[in-house]
């Protein structure tokens, strides 16, 4: 064997063990992103699943919700504070949905037309807050993230799973 022989066997080895470590590198990034999306994702379930947010679900569900910040402001301060954490709570589920690092599935399956529904119900007082406090983003992540889920619904509706079953 001459030395250019060698010299090319010996490149040859370098460059297949590069494109190895590169492929796996690739793999592990992918596998890490996939980790940190469902750890993300289980985290944002359990905060739906805490007695805190069935009083806010609750809450929304049984009251008149104010149409404007004078109504928001004459309400005693503690339904003020559910309002605005409630308020809180669905504008950053949208942003991580907004963002894929939720996914919209998931929000649908979850808490689905509740989303919906209680956006129907604030609406008013979010828009009345955008254009007089002025707070042109107020509810922005909020508002997309119920409209795309009623339009899920609308285009296509999933059957419960209890009567679809797994794999049917």
């Amino acid at each position: 064997m001459t030395n250019e022989t060698i010299s090319n066997i010996a490149n040859l080895a370098l460059t297949l063990s590069f494109i190895v470590a590169l492929i796996f590198g690739i793999a592990q990034v992918q596998a890490a992103k996939r980790d940190r999306r469902e750890r993300l994702t289980l985290e944002v379930l359990r905060q739906f699943q805490t007695r805190e947010f069935v009083e806010l679900l609750l809450f929304i569900n049984s009251n008149d919700l104010p149409s404007n910040w004078a109504e928001l402001k004459k309400l005693s301060y503690k339904d003020q504070i559910m309002l605005v954490q409630f308020g809180q709570q669905m504008e950053s589920l949208g942003m991580l949905v907004a963002d894929g690092l939720i996914n919209m599935d998931i929000v649908d399956k979850t808490l689905g037309s509740f989303v919906t529904t209680a956006w129907e119900k604030s609406k008013r007082m979010f828009t009345d807050i955008r254009e007089n406090q002025p707070d042109p983003f107020l509810g922005e992540y909020y508002q997309w993230l119920a409209e795309g889920i009623d339009e899920r619904m609308k285009k296509n509706p999933r059957k419960p799973f209890h009567e679809r079953g797994k794999g049917r």
